[in-house]
């Protein structure tokens, strides 16, 4: 065991009626990659955020030692003074300045009043090269992905004087290769000697990156497992952290597959912003009754622009191609005639595009078909929060009541929040876009179920991810989309993760 670079003794946090932490005790050693695992509401991110001065002293109780010394962080920047980054889930970039100005906003080169974009710039690309993106730093945040824009806050976190680096859920918005590049990128910093703190419910890239797993489970420490010495299985982690074993992490559904009800034919989207550029290609697929069909790529394939193109044409410019539903032609030019059509759209993007995070559960539940809840266009109140509170028994959401501000849930609270309101919607279609993205395997599990009674109802579900395990364990078919295009499509019996990457690859040049 080496030299212990921080200790957190005996920390305790409670909010109103909750107790997020209760007497929590963490020890990380130098140079060690050291990984938080547990459900989502269990705790580590905001132990996390007592580290780093987001709670500050006097909101928690309980010592926090770092190279020996106690510290009394009241603000980030003094967590971040002595070398303490931390790179959230949710990204803080803002979207109409440069990746260069994002990355050096509160860290300036030069000085306030004569701030040196020359050297910002340059330091900023050889930042970007240490993450593998190409970008040019004077690129505006706006026009680059999701999945590019977590790897320019990690180069933004490179650009401090970083002792200790913290990532909570730092693979959420990236395929595996690109996950995987991350993970060997945290081993490379830690041969060069940092210290790091992962957050992560991908069980496989926590066994590859970390020396030592913690797993936190309703705000304690259940134990915590040393790579090195101690011998133990992906199902022992998983148990820890939802209290039970999970026997299939993709559950059994009894379905049947009836008639086409979804076909898309020619369909060519162009970047709203880059003139010229197709981001769909005359793709062509369909979708039946009571099926769940895939569809897998790498980053910057084009399947979050063809869903959200496909959905009342919310994405793009100069759209062509044709729409059939139940084999008969329609033309979906706006989100409201998407979803009079019964289709709806879960975005990859929760907090972003798909929820009001300042607003109540109940609001967000009924948000997407409000007539529902009204009677001569005046909302009935008292209906809105019936339908809410049956969801919210539904689908399980852990919260206080439905008048709690959804912005207070956990990730996965969030998530069956979001798929809360479009199920009120009464859709028969539903595309879901990385409907998993950052939760953990308990609450996976439970959105897989939600998924299956949906199409043993005879829904249909066009389901994106960019996890090809989940892909392989949820989908019925699978299409596989490289640069725009529809590349294969593979049944259930055929699909592989060497079946869709060798597809990717023959396909074109693969990667970036």
């Amino acid at each position: 065991m080496g030299t212990a670079l921080l200790e957190m003794r005996n920390i305790t946090k409670t909010f109103p009626g909750v107790v997020a932490l209760d007497s929590v005790n963490l020890e990380i050693t130098e140079g060690e990659i050291h990984a938080l695992v547990g459900e989502n509401g269990a705790g580590k991110s905001t132990l996390m955020n007592v580290l780093s001065g987001i709670y500050p002293f006097g909101e928690y109780t309980g010592e926090i030692l770092f190279e020996d010394k106690l510290c009394k962080f009241n603000h980030i920047k003094d967590s971040e003074n002595k070398g303490i980054v931390i790179i959230h889930q949710e990204l803080a970039l803002v979207p109409y300045l440069s990746i260069g100005e994002n990355m050096f906003l509160g860290n300036e080169r030069g000085s306030y009043l004569n701030i040196d974009w020359d050297e910002a710039y340059t330091k900023a690309d050889s930042l970007l090269k240490m993450v593998g993106l190409k970008e040019s730093s004077r690129m505006l945040i706006k026009d680059i992905g999701v999945g590019k824009q977590q790897l320019v806050e990690i180069a933004k976190a490179l650009a401090k004087n970083v002792k200790l680096l913290i990532l909570d859920e730092p693979t959420a918005s990236l395929n595996e290769t690109d996950s995987r590049k991350l993970l060997d990128l945290l081993l490379e910093f830690k041969k060069q000697g940092m210290t790091s703190i992962i957050i992560s419910h991908k069980i496989n890239e926590v066994s590859y990156v970390a020396d030592r797993i913690t797993i936190i489970r309703d705000g304690a420490v259940i134990k915590t497992l040393d790579k090195r010495t101690d011998t133990f299985t992906d199902d022992d982690i998983i148990s820890g952290m939802v209290g039970r074993s999970l026997v299939d992490r993709f559950p059994k559904r009894n379905h049947t597959i009836g008639d086409v009800t979804f076909e898309v034919k020619n369909w060519t989207v162009y970047h709203p912003i880059f003139e010229g550029r197709k981001v769909c290609d005359n793709v062509s697929f369909n979708l039946r009754k009571g099926e769940v069909v895939g569809i897998s790529g790498l980053m910057g394939a084009g399947r979050t622009e063809l869903a959200m193109s496909l959905f009342g044409k919310s994405y793009g410019v100069d759209i062509s191609g044709e729409t059939y539903i139940n084999g008969q032609l329609v033309h979906l030019n706006s989100v409201k005639q998407a979803i009079a059509h019964k289709i709806a759209y879960v975005t990859e993007d929760r907090k972003g595009n798909g929820l009001i995070l300042s607003t109540p559960i109940c609001e967000n539940t009924t948000m997407a078909r409000m007539s529902k809840i009204s009677k001569f266009n005046i909302l009935d109140r008292d209906l809105e929060v019936q339908v809410a509170e049956e969801f919210a028994a539904k689908l399980n959401t852990k919260c206080t009541s439905v008048m709690q501000n959804t912005g207070n849930l956990s990730g996965g609270n969030q998530q069956k929040v979001l798929l809360a309101k479009w199920m009120f919607a009464d859709p028969e279609i539903l595309i879901l876009d990385e409907p998993t993205r950052g939760i953990d395997v308990g609450a996976k599990y439970e959105i897989y179920c939600i998924i299956n009674q949906l199409v043993e109802e005879g829904k249909t579900v066009l389901f994106i991810s960019s996890e090809m395990p989940e892909i392989l364990g949820i989908s019925d078919r699978i299409y596989v989309m490289n640069e725009g295009k529809m590349v294969a499509e593979l049944d259930q019996k055929n699909a592989t993760q060497e079946a869709i990457m060798t597809h990717i690859l023959q396909s074109g040049k693969g990667v970036e």
